[in-house]
């Protein structure tokens, strides 16, 4: 498609009914919700079945989102990682992670996100990654594009601009980012993360949802979750394929429900994926 021709999330309105507008604004406020208990030293943090951390930021960023949803979108399928799943009777299914890197932001680090994907059909046809705490925000739509707005020094929203991925051909020249080295160990793949680390110029824990922002904006090149579920990348698969990189699973298929994810520029997504033996 023409880059002329693209619509600005600004002029999404009247698409898919209002949802990509509304995916929007829901995101932001969501994430602006968190910042209520961001850095405050006071947040009590509970453990879930799986020793994950969750606070009451999680829950009540998921539920302003299932609120805002079931009154503009009755209808829809609402899917979240604090609560059960909402079924709807359209074809259309939100997918919410009020807090992507809740051990960040429990910590009081500002790379957290706030998550939101729209999906028609199953497949994600939107999403946004927030960064409240930074106030960047990256999103796409199928077809619309991918873009990319900072907060200006007055605390307002800059202007929205086109978000790329970067051009760098060769591992040796890319910047490698993932939420955390012991979830290769979890796989019993330490080694797979040794060869990353080692074809790679840069690694860094940058990671969760912050980590495909850096690769969407060019920032960064390659960003891998060994373990993951569709919350954690939902949002992503649309970010990454309109900013002109790949998403994929570590068998190479553009799913969301792998169980795991590799976002790239998409020049090197081929390589990357030679190193996890995607079949």
């Amino acid at each position: 498609m023409d880059s002329s021709t693209l619509q600005g999330p600004a002029d999404w309105s009247s698409l898919e009914s209002g949802r990509l507008s509304a995916m929007v604004s829901i995101a932001r406020a969501a994430g602006e919700h968190t910042l209520k208990y961001f850095g405050t030293g006071e947040l009590h943090v509970d453990a879930k079945s799986d020793d994950s951390p969750v606070t009451i930021a999680d829950r009540e960023a998921e539920q302003l989102v299932r609120r805002k949803i079931a009154k503009a979108f009755p209808e829809d399928t609402v899917q979240g990682e604090e609560f059960a799943e909402t079924v709807g009777q359209s074809n259309y299914r939100w997918v919410v992670d009020p807090i992507d890197g809740t051990k960040s932001f429990v910590c009081g680090v500002p790379l957290y996100s706030t998550l939101l994907a729209l999906e028609k059909d199953g497949q994600p046809i939107g999403g946004v990654i927030f960064i409240p705490a930074l106030g960047e925000m990256v999103v796409a739509a199928l077809g619309q594009g991918c873009w990319h707005q900072r907060r200006e020094t007055d605390g307002a929203p800059a202007e929205w601009t086109r978000a790329r991925v970067s051009e760098r051909s060769e591992l040796s020249q890319a910047v490698f980012v993932t939420s955390e080295v012991g979830s290769f160990d979890a796989r019993d793949r330490a080694e797979t993360y040794k060869q990353i680390e080692r074809a790679c110029w840069i690694t860094r824990t940058w990671g969760d949802g912050y980590g495909y922002l850096m690769v969407a904006t060019g920032r960064a090149d390659v960003m891998i979750d060994p373990i993951c579920n569709a919350w954690d990348v939902a949002a992503i698969l649309p970010v990454m394929v309109e900013s002109g990189g790949r998403f994929t699973d570590w068998k190479g298929v553009a799913t969301v429900r792998g169980g795991d994810g590799v976002g790239t520029n998409g020049v090197l997504h081929d390589a990357v994926c030679r190193i996890l033996g995607c079949d």
